[in-house]
């Protein structure tokens, strides 16, 4: 399609023409010569991505351009212990501690979902028109539902994703990039998997039949072998270079020290919800929300500071996020300003999982940790399991601050983030979501859903709210169903 967009021939005749060594030759000239990017949009790739884990899974779909399902946790059962263990240092001691953890956490999963399994059963009788099959199911889910806080970011997970080249190259370099290992060596395997051969589903037919042909005419066979037998590599040439950015890594350095600075001594805000931001002028917006990811305060927190900064000290914080720029980077996604509404919302990180989905808006995530404490759900808080529920959520973080700690006093300290794998779907994580009106709609009408998962449905109800009480005249225009009232849990 590129060289049929660059000369008279007919979309038959390009096809025709081209061969693998010119569309490569092409390619060089037009994509890495003369800068046209979007001849990278025309190529579209699809990816497995297996046995990775929830947290790794998170890192892969945080692109604007994604497309692509993962495994849910709301229709799979988790409770065999599948999990990623990191480096932890080569420690052998350390991992013995982690996979402790981590057996601790499974653990509670499992009987979580059988206490919530068998309190839905005794609270909602099963409808005549509806089959025992059916019933048990759709009960599962549910219990899914509430369980699924005690899955650790260590578990594995799948996904498949369909994404152009030039997304792709953008997502490999920002993973190669990550702090994390795994991320890391997912962005490796991906540029790899783009330049090796494509696997086809079709190959042990098309084998068959060559080894059928070549009994009755091996010469046609031979002819016929480049036709049945070639291997197609998907995007060889259009991701040799993609590798990790510079100016992503030395502006995060810069950046994280610079708030630690600006933020030493305030006790951060964990506050979960909400929170509609006021209109602001864009120097202020850029400074702060720069500042936001490297962080774990709250935007109004952040901006407190950046408001009392001199002109020249906010005008110099928002030149560092440029300072580093390649001639062919991109401006980081944090300097995407000037939408209306603006969200910073502190939630857990299964629900949040769920709002990450959401690729019309601009998403700008704090790193986990596990200092916004957990969030219980209903079920748990007024069950008779929910001390112990609380226990596991507690010895967790415990589990993980000891790890850390250990790693830090023997050398380790850039493998410290190795302990966030434990933490539990529970734990909060604070995320700033930038939209402007017909998304927030769409947000809080597709959420608020009774079909939807109890968490993120309070978030969207709480952004309608919020809306609504800055903006009067536009309540009217959402079309959302309050949480708080009964809805039936057998349907879905």
């Amino acid at each position: 399609m590129a060289k049929y967009s660059r000369s008279a021939l007919s979309m038959k005749e390009s096809l025709r023409e081209i061969s693998e060594q010119k569309a490569e030759k092409f390619l060089n000239t037009f994509y890495f010569q003369y800068g046209h990017r979007s001849i990278a949009d025309l190529a579209h790739l699809a990816f497995a991505l297996e046995r990775l884990s929830l947290l790794a899974a998170i890192a892969v779909v945080d692109e604007p351009r994604w497309d692509g399902q993962e495994r849910s946790t709301r229709y799979q059962d988790f409770s065999h212990p599948r999990y990623y263990v990191p480096g932890l240092g080569g420690s052998s001691e350390l991992r013995q501690q982690f996979e402790a953890g981590i057996e601790s956490l499974f653990a509670e999963y499992r009987q979580v979902s059988q206490d919530s399994y068998a309190s839905l059963c005794a609270r909602i009788p099963r409808p005549a028109e509806m089959s025992a099959e059916q019933y048990e199911r759709t009960l599962q889910a549910r219990a899914f539902d509430i369980a699924r806080y005690c899955l650790p970011l260590a578990t594995t997970t799948s996904l498949g994703q369909i994404v152009n080249a030039r997304t792709l190259e953008s997502q490999i370099s920002r993973l190669l990039c990550s702090p994390f290992e795994e991320v890391r060596e997912i962005g490796a395997k991906l540029k790899q998997a783009a330049r090796d051969a494509a696997y086809d589903p079709e190959s042990s037919r098309k084998q068959e039949l060559y080894q059928e042909l070549q009994r009755y005419d091996a010469p046609a066979a031979q002819r016929f072998s480049g036709l049945l037998l070639k291997e197609v590599h998907p995007a060889p040439t259009l991701v040799k270079y993609a590798e990790p950015s510079r100016y992503a890594v030395e502006t995060r350095t810069e950046l994280t020290s610079t708030a630690a600075e600006l933020m030493a001594g305030i006790a951060i805000d964990s506050s979960p919800g909400v929170d509609l931001l006021d209109d602001e002028p864009v120097e202020i917006e850029l400074a702060t929300t720069l500042l936001y990811e490297h962080c774990h305060h709250s935007y109004r927190q952040i901006r407190e500071q950046v408001e009392a900064l001199s002109a020249a000290r906010r005008q110099g914080l928002i030149e560092l996020g440029s300072k580093h720029r390649g001639p062919h980077d991109e401006l980081l996604r944090a300097c995407c300003s000037g939408q209306r509404f603006r969200f910073d919302i502190l939630m857990d990180v299964g629900g949040f999982r769920d709002l990450h989905r959401h690729r019309r808006c601009i998403q700008i995530g704090q790193e986990f940790s596990f200092a916004h404490s957990f969030d219980t759900p209903d079920d748990i808080a007024s069950s008779c399991f929910a001390g112990r529920y609380a226990a596991a959520m507690t010895r967790a973080a415990a589990a993980a601050d000891e790890i850390a700690a250990q790693l830090a006093s023997r050398g380790h300290g850039a493998q410290s983030k190795d302990a966030l794998y434990l933490m539990p779907l529970a734990y909060r994580k604070r995320t700033l979501f930038k939209m402007d009106f017909a998304e927030a709609v769409y947000i809080s009408e597709l959420r608020t859903a009774p079909a939807g998962h109890f968490s993120y449905r309070h978030i969207a109800w709480q952004m309608y709210e919020a809306v609504g009480r800055r903006h009067p005249a536009l309540a009217g225009y959402f079309r959302v169903h309050d949480p708080r009232e009964p809805s039936d849990l057998l349907q879905r």
